[in-house]
């Protein structure tokens, strides 16, 4: 059969950074706008690099490189940059409140979708979008995200705006690999599901978690170099198994 993969959205396709700056100069100034703008594309996603609890014991030392949780999990974490809670709730109040939101997002790199919608196509994947993006005024974030893929090169995209673990999500979506910017996620799917994870940590993030490759996380710098290794593997679509396993040699796993 042919690989199923999901593609997380803000911080991997989508830079969301980038209108929460716009957005934090409306409301709080340069001084906070700055801080925001300093942050590499896909870093407000990355306030947070918990291990849940439940995970814990199953890893043991392999997880001491993984910092302990920090934010909600009911909504996607603003950056850590001496910004209050207050600060927080009210900037995610006010981008609730702007029409169709999710829309006006521009890509992490420019060409990405359009370049991931072709490569699917030739290759005959099965691509699907999780996101965990709160509702905001107009369409649903499903919806709003739908359109923006369409925008942006791929038609008739999958998305599912989805809650809890990654891991479980690829498990009972029966996914290949899953490629996202959050190491608590890529975790998750390393424990809880068989799928492969690929962490993109972009060049000028924070040091990259050093229990990543450990626990069997690929980590590429870019979306473009994801695709560049998952296109090096050719095989029938009778040799999944098998071309899982190479993708992960060329990831250094």
């Amino acid at each position: 059969m042919s690989l199923r993969i999901a593609f997380d959205l803000d911080g991997v396709l989508a830079d969301m950074d980038g209108e929460l700056a716009r957005q934090g100069q409306l409301l709080f100034g340069e001084r906070v706008t700055r801080r925001l703008q300093g942050q590499v594309p896909g870093s407000v996603a990355q306030a947070s690099t918990a291990v849940p609890l439940a995970h814990q014991d199953h890893l043991g030392d392999a997880a001491a490189g993984l910092e302990p949780p920090t934010g909600l999990e009911s909504v996607p974490p603003v950056v850590k940059v001496r910004m209050s809670a207050r600060q927080e709730r009210r900037l995610w109040r006010h981008v609730e409140a702007i029409e169709n939101f999710w829309e006006t997002l521009t890509e992490t790199e420019p060409g990405a979708v359009a370049r991931l919608a072709a490569v699917a196509a030739e290759r005959k994947w099965e691509v699907l979008f999780l996101t965990k993006r709160p509702a905001s005024a107009g369409a649903t974030a499903q919806v709003q995200t739908q359109r923006w893929l369409e925008s942006k090169g791929f038609a008739l995209p999958s998305v599912y705006v989805v809650q809890g673990s990654r891991g479980r999500i690829a498990a009972a979506l029966g996914l290949d690999f899953v490629i996202d910017d959050r190491p608590e996620n890529c975790l998750d799917i390393v424990v809880d599901s068989k799928a492969r994870a690929i962490l993109v940590w972009r060049e000028g993030q924070k040091q990259l978690p050093i229990a990543a490759r450990r626990l069997g996380i690929g980590v590429v710098k870019s979306v473009d170099e994801c695709l560049d290794i998952l296109t090096q593997v050719e095989a029938p679509v009778s040799e999944t198994a098998g071309v899982v396993d190479r993708v992960m040699q060329l990831l250094g796993l």
